[in-house]
């Protein structure tokens, strides 16, 4: 009988730590595993946690150029080498050591709850160290070293799945997967993301759908700064699900960036836990309806360490997990004082922001009608006629 959940963990992977002040902070991971512990989450037959090993030089020059892993292996030794070529030793990606032996980690945890997921041993996979989706194969990007999403996809491919769908809702655009599959039709990419107008990495347009072999098959939905749940809902109904739908995929792979939230630091979108976790069972839910529940479900960014990631990545486990918890839960006292003790700070007494209603928010959906004069709907029609007539749908009905 297969696992329900396939999770990666052990307490090493806070070893991805690029230093003090740096805004992707290890202690996110650290007390999602914690927040995920209160719970039980970790816990029953159904649930397997796994650390696994870290990937060979070999199986990551699947996706990554050998003189970039021979870098980041000597910034590892050396963090003081001028490497800077490579993206590392940058204010983004510092060097530290040991980067590659946790960075490799981190990408064998994504790779082996692919194969997990494709084999049948579990029906969903979870890596919420992972989906660092801007490393390119030459060099490190935005916080990123290797890219674990690419890798699981690259595995998942050589191993018998014939279409991959990957959807990330992270608000910064997933250029680095994006570029590994820019012209492989067999890879659907949609970013759902802040506009590269404003925000890092500058890119992810409409109208930069895939190469000359993959017309379409990369999409992108850049959506304006200040975007809230409804809207965000909106745009990713309107776009996402009749594209999964279309494409039929083998398999999901899924990342889950808790950046959107409106308490990050570093984007400008003002999303709730409770629309993320509605994206969430969306997605998990398109799993069941298209592919029998083969989905791998990955982390992301997300820079409000205490207050957002550990509460949106813990409903990214239970949802999973098959046991949902709802965004009226509150947090466990046990934890709200270990965070008090050690940062500080409160926390939020409750799994969700007090957005939703029984986990519901209202918003109209597409079929309610086109209003040119909203900058939402504006971005959600430039991303439909660039994408929608190259899949067979209509930009406007579907």
């Amino acid at each position: 009988m297969a696992t329900q959940a396939h999770v990666i963990w052990d307490d090493g992977f806070t070893g991805y730590n690029f230093g003090l002040g740096h805004p992707m902070s290890p202690v996110r991971l650290d007390l999602t595993a914690r927040l995920c512990r209160e719970f039980g989450l970790f816990e029953g037959s159904d649930v397997q946690v796994d650390a696994p090993e870290a990937a060979t030089d070999e199986v990551l020059a699947r996706i990554h150029d050998e003189a970039y892993i021979a870098a980041v292996r000597k910034a590892s030794l050396d963090p003081s080498a001028p490497l800077e070529q490579f993206g590392l030793g940058t204010e983004d990606d510092p060097a530290f050591v040991g980067m590659h032996e946790i960075s490799a980690r981190i990408a064998e945890g994504s790779r082996l709850v692919a194969e997990s997921v494709w084999t049948g041993s579990a029906q969903h996979g979870v890596n919420f160290t992972g989906g660092l989706h801007h490393a390119m194969p030459d060099r490190a990007s935005g916080f990123c070293i290797y890219n674990d999403a690419a890798l699981a996809i690259d595995w998942l491919l050589d191993n018998g799945a014939k279409r991959v769908v990957y959807v990330d809702v992270d608000a910064h655009h997933g250029d680095g997967v994006e570029k590994m599959f820019w012209n492989d039709p067999r890879v659907l990419t949609i970013s759902v993301h802040e506009t590269g107008a404003v925000l890092f990495p500058g890119t992810g347009f409409p109208r930069d759908l895939g190469g000359p072999d993959a017309e379409g098959y990369a999409v992108n939905l850049p959506l304006p700064p200040g975007v809230g749940d409804g809207a965000w809902l909106r745009a990713f109904d309107a776009v996402v699900p009749a594209l999964v739908r279309s494409f039929e995929p083998d398999i999901m792979v899924t990342q889950h960036g808790a950046d959107s939230h409106f308490t990050d630091p570093l984007a400008h979108l003002s999303i709730s836990v409770d629309a993320q976790v509605i994206v969430a069972q969306t997605l998990h839910d398109l799993s069941h309806e298209l592919c029998g529940g083969r989905w791998v479900a990955l982390g992301g960014g997300g820079y409000e360490v205490v207050g957002v990631v550990p509460r949106s990545w813990t409903h990214l486990v239970a949802i999973a997990a098959h046991r949902d918890i709802s965004v009226e839960t509150e947090v466990p006292q046990r934890w709200l004082e270990d965070v008090a003790e050690r940062f500080g700070v409160q926390a939020p007494p409750n799994m969700g922001d007090g957005t939703s209603e029984r986990g519901r928010i209202w918003w109209r959906s597409w079929e309610s009608g086109y209003d040119p004069e909203t900058a939402i709907d504006r971005a959600i029609m430039a991303a439909r006629e660039a994408s929608f007539p190259l899949h067979g749908l209509d930009h406007w009905f579907d």
